[in-house]
């Protein structure tokens, strides 16, 4: 029998109602004949206030503590979905994810996969049951439990997926699909029906919100499709998949913000082989996540060397860069957190010209300027001023047709 894995975030299974929605679901799979998985997260806002319960004890509690405290909130999920299952004459199952050997390595709150024991869910869906797995946690080689961070969720459901060769991976949220930017700031955002995993990828990791990057890896890595869907909704949602040739007639997927960034420069610094390197090497120890790199040489004996990173790591990043300013040559350190980074993304970029001068010119015309610009094959972002920010993204928007399906786009 084919496998299916439906995953439900916090806001579908929130409370009582919700949870019976999430159950009838999961019992339409059922009856259409498939194996199913369903993995389910914390309800609602319950990991925010286990959170804050820890912080009111401890300011600076144990992350090994916080693991266990944190996974508690998708047991509660599972148990509560499998007795709502039970009451309609459904035979499931709940497991957290210890109990299935998702064995993952031992760094505590942001923990990642290492291998899933998949007879252990096998066994039970030839007995005829609904399996139903929390997400976001897993144990380590010494059986303590550990937790995926952010959309962990989603990670476990894919990963779920993957280790069961299943057809699907239905992820069931309080959107209807991807769009093709953020509908709260662009309203004419167009939903996708299919995107490419290396869009998803550039679209998450430059802020959109409806996935996290890690899930993409998983689904890219083990060929796993994934179905984006309502949780409230009958509709189809938007299909994450590997790119078929009729996405290169697409230029631009989708088009993301980011408001929470700052920039740090390195003005000239001294221009000689190792400096970059231990630049870096300060801000990964300091847990630094850098986001774009822009490095320029002004003479022989001096360069200037950009960054941008989250808003949050800024206090961090500043403090590692002054420790070592001295020891690079740099004559001053120039910090920006008044920004936004506005971005393009579309695999069609690889076969068309013209997508920058678009893109410019459309900043130009919406008298946006431009602080800096990093682009890859499929991406082109550029720094604005913060204020500026949603201005840009909805000239991009405008510029490359956004409003319409990209059916509408390609003819």
């Amino acid at each position: 029998m084919a496998v299916i894995v439906q995953k439900f975030g916090g806001t579908s299974v929130a409370d009582a109602a919700k949870i019976r929605r999430a159950a009838e679901r999961v019992i339409n799979a059922a009856k259409m004949g498939l194996q199913v998985v369903v993995v389910a997260s914390a309800r609602g806002k319950q990991t925010d206030q286990l959170v804050a319960d820890a912080l009111e004890l401890n300011p600076n509690p144990p992350k090994r503590e916080m693991d266990q405290l944190l996974s508690t909130g998708e047991q509660q999920s599972v148990s509560l979905l499998a007795m709502a299952l039970d009451a309609t004459g459904y035979d499931a199952i709940s497991f957290t994810g210890g109990q299935i050997r998702m064995l993952t390595d031992s760094a505590h709150t942001k923990a990642r996969i290492k291998s899933i024991d998949a007879q252990r869910i096998h066994k039970q869906l030839d007995k005829g049951k609904i399996v139903i797995v929390a997400g976001f946690q897993g144990i380590d080689e010494d059986e303590n439990i550990t937790t995926l961070g952010r959309g962990g969720s989603d990670t476990t459901a894919v990963a779920i997926a993957a280790a069961l060769g299943a057809d699907e991976c239905e992820i069931y949220t309080d959107v209807d699909g991807i769009y093709t930017t953020d509908p709260r700031i662009y309203a004419k955002a167009a939903k996708i029906k299919q995107i490419s995993y290396d869009e998803m990828l550039e679209l998450a990791s430059l802020g959109a919100g409806v996935m996290h990057s890690r899930a993409i890896e998983f689904g890219k890595k083990y060929d796993v499709k994934i179905h984006v869907r309502s949780s409230n909704k009958e509709t189809e949602g938007t299909i994450i998949t590997h790119e078929v040739p009729q996405m290169e007639g697409v230029v631009v997927s989708g088009a993301t913000i980011q408001e929470d960034m700052a920039k740090v420069t390195l003005v000239g610094l001294g221009n000689r082989p190792g400096n970059a390197a231990s630049i870096f090497a300060k801000l990964a120890n300091a847990k630094v996540v850098i986001n774009d790199i822009m490095q320029t040489e002004v003479s022989k004996e001096k360069a200037n060397l950009s960054f941008t990173i989250s808003a949050s790591d800024l206090s961090a990043a500043k403090q590692a860069v002054e420790d070592i300013k001295d020891q690079v040559a740099c004559d001053s350190i120039f910090v920006r957190d008044d920004i936004a980074e506005v971005s393009v993304v579309g695999v069609g970029m690889r076969n068309h010209y013209g997508v920058a001068e678009k893109m410019f010119g459309a900043l130009a015309e919406a008298q946006v300027n431009i602080d800096s610009i990093t682009t890859s094959e499929i991406r082109i972002s550029c720094i604005v001023d913060k204020d500026q920010g949603q201005a840009a993204l909805t000239a991009v928007c405008d510029a490359f047709e956004l409003d319409k399906s990209a059916e509408q786009r390609s003819k």
